[in-house]
């Protein structure tokens, strides 16, 4: 668990001092259901995810985590709503949203080859 908690740190960080360093006008605010759920989801992948004791999956859980807590943390410290400072092509978006991505991503990837790995062990008798 302590993997996923750094990366999630560390992500929640990087996210917090964009947002605050890199001013935008654009913003969108988040319903206080969204702004659970986004807890939720970072709750469940901390603490779930470490249990198939795979660091690769962990850390990837911890970027998605981070992503989750820091659109949270920036919900509720932002009145006008989450700062997205990032544009390309006409898409604004924050470093949250990009961990969320890349996380969902890795930790997929990773799963999938945990699972390719321990595909033997399907077949034991529980």
């Amino acid at each position: 668990m302590r993997p996923a908690l750094a990366a999630a740190a560390c992500v929640v960080a990087a996210t917090l001092a964009d947002d605050s360093l890199a001013p935008s006008r654009l913003s969108h605010a988040r319903s206080p259901l969204a702004l659970a759920g986004a807890g939720a989801l970072a709750v469940a992948l901390l603490v779930l995810v470490p249990r198939a004791r795979s660091l690769t999956m962990s850390l990837a859980a911890g970027v998605a985590a981070g992503g989750a807590a820091a659109t949270l943390v920036a919900g509720v410290a932002w009145r006008d709503g989450v700062p997205n400072p990032l544009v390309r092509g006409g898409i604004a978006f924050n470093v949250a949203d990009l961990a969320v991505g890349v996380g969902d991503a890795l930790l997929i990837g990773a799963a999938l080859l945990h699972a390719w790995q321990g595909r033997d062990r399907l077949f034991e008798t529980i």
